[in-house]
């Protein structure tokens, strides 16, 4: 990774470091709002005032959120992984987004309207992976720590409840984002059969995890911004409408 940093570096300069950075700010206002949205109005109408939803309740009420916010995230999704990985080929081939709104204009005149959607099941996919693993996870943890130890509705408590979820969710989504960063980038169309089987033959069943460090690195402290954020947000809702007492 140090090595991958230090070539960025040099051949783009530090700006070479935020390249993609419209488009990951349009997929996060795209994607993120849709499926936490999604996953608290649902969770809000199956509460009751007796029981909160189950696990397996959480988790369909997660896996719905995170379908419907990977097809909203698609097109910017898209623009993300084509942008970071534009420095990774030869000059020739490389596409030159200037920012994802002209990457978006761009890709519907020159690849025609549904390749905004391309990829968009390994996508969704990925992201009900995502929700599923990282909202429902972070929910149980939560609840485990409250009802188990001494730790109250605190910060500390969703700390260690995000950092739990945010390694849950970097292992369970690893084989999807591999797949997936893959069909993204590609220049050529490629089955997803033919897909797995090329690089499973090339680089063994490990390829699932391939980039999950990294991964990690750049998913568990966004795991734990979010939930804290989340939580601080939920807190200043609940005193402003009047519903702590």
């Amino acid at each position: 990774m140090a090595q991958m940093v230090a070539h960025i570096v040099k051949a783009d300069g530090v700006p070479g470091l935020y390249r993609g950075l419209s488009a990951s700010l349009l997929r996060q206002i795209t994607y993120s709002t849709t499926r936490f949205g999604v996953y608290e109005e649902l969770k809000e109408v199956f509460t009751t005032g007796v029981a909160s939803p189950s696990l397996p309740a959480l988790i369909a009420m997660a896996s719905t959120s995170g379908f419907l916010g990977g097809i909203a995230g698609n097109p910017a999704d898209i623009m993300n992984v084509r942008m970071q990985n534009d420095a990774s080929h030869p000059p020739a081939e490389r596409r030159n987004y200037k920012h994802a709104i002209d990457g978006l204009t761009r890709m519907v005149r020159e690849e025609g309207f549904y390749s905004l959607f391309r990829g968009v099941w390994p996508n969704s996919l990925r992201a009900v992976l995502m929700t599923a693993s990282q909202l429902a996870s972070y929910d149980v943890f939560k609840q485990q720590l409250l009802q188990r130890t001494s730790m109250g509705d605190n910060v500390y408590t969703h700390f260690t409840a995000s950092f739990m979820a945010g390694f849950v969710a970097t292992t369970v989504c690893s084989p999807v984002d591999v797949i997936k960063t893959r069909v993204m980038s590609a220049h050529t169309q490629e089955s997803m059969v033919t897909l797995l089987k090329r690089i499973t033959q090339q680089e063994g069943w490990m390829w699932m995890w391939k980039g999950w460090v990294p991964s990690f690195i750049r998913l568990g402290p966004h795991t734990i911004a979010t939930f804290m954020f989340l939580e601080q947000h939920k807190t200043l809702y609940r005193k402003y409408k009047g519903f702590d007492v």
